[in-house]
């Protein structure tokens, strides 16, 4: 079965301008073209564009994913470098993936934070809130705040005021 740009864009999801554009990049070695000039994609193309998209989609630069595919074409005699470039993306996107579930456990901990305030009618909890007050898993959000804490009381001092944000 064959299909065109656009048929092949709704099934990635993707616009067809961007499969044009990756066939100008020279992304699609394997694309054939009718005797008018149109492009033909076949299923068994569809692996290829999943991978081109994965790629793109993971933050992977055009540039790179050209080298990838010229190394695909090259055949077995790059599986080296093939291996070591979808090494290389794999381990950036498992980076990508520690810094936004980094994220996400702020925004979790900001969402128990207001519902408790919403609860308690005031966000001032967070002055005289305890390690006994919080969850275990939200303690490293209030700890600079009672290391700064003791040090005043060490000295003598009130505890200093904090903005809940």
């Amino acid at each position: 079965m064959t299909y065109t740009v656009g048929e092949i864009a709704t099934k990635l999801n993707i616009a067809p301008s961007a499969l044009r554009y990756y066939d100008k990049e020279g992304l699609l070695p394997f694309v054939e073209r009718s005797s008018g000039g149109i492009r033909i994609f076949r299923e068994e193309d569809m692996d290829w564009l999943e991978l081109i998209e994965c790629m793109k989609r993971t933050g992977m630069p055009i540039k790179e994913i050209k080298h990838f595919i010229d190394c695909c074409v090259e055949g077995d005699s790059r599986i080296n470098d093939r291996l070591s470039i979808i090494r290389n993306q794999r381990d950036r996107v498992l980076a990508e993936i520690e810094h936004l579930q980094a994220r996400l456990s702020m925004l979790e901990f900001k969402t128990w934070f207001y519902e408790e305030a919403q609860r308690r009618g005031t966000c001032s909890f967070y002055e005289t809130a305890t390690p006994d007050d919080i969850p275990l898993e939200y303690h490293k959000y209030f700890e600079r705040k009672w290391r700064a804490d003791k040090e005043a009381a060490e000295n003598g001092e009130p505890p200093k005021k904090y903005r809940a944000v």
